[in-house]
């Protein structure tokens, strides 16, 4: 079961250059989906690809055409935490390229020593 925890003003809108993490993540009902674990970008040439996601099912990549929304106190994605992908070395061969590239990238970064 879900819980709605959503608080009613999530603030002002946000850039993905100042998201911090630990941000927690809703979907579209307000469901509560977890928290930020990482901003998957490109910050020199200002390119958003998504973000790795800490929920309770362990890290789900959302990319950046799942995020609805970025602001102070929150993020806002537009699917259920069941439907984000686990990043993935080896994503599906049949997948959007983009979206498997930001597959890639997540499984790349929750691989790094830290």
């Amino acid at each position: 079961m879900s819980q709605n925890n959503a608080p009613e003003d999530l603030g002002a809108p946000q850039s993905f250059v100042v998201l911090a993490d630990g941000t927690p993540v809703y979907d579209r009902a307000g469901d509560s989906v977890g928290s930020v674990a990482h901003v998957l970008a490109d910050e020199q040439e200002d390119i958003f690809h998504g973000l790795v996601l800490k929920t309770s099912d362990g890290h789900r990549y959302a990319s950046a055409s799942q995020v609805d929304g970025i602001f102070e106190h929150g993020v806002i994605i537009s699917v259920p935490a069941g439907e984000l992908k686990d990043p993935s070395a080896e994503p599906a061969p049949d997948g959007d390229a983009h979206f498997t590239d930001g597959l890639r990238r997540a499984w790349n970064w929750l691989i790094q020593p830290r």
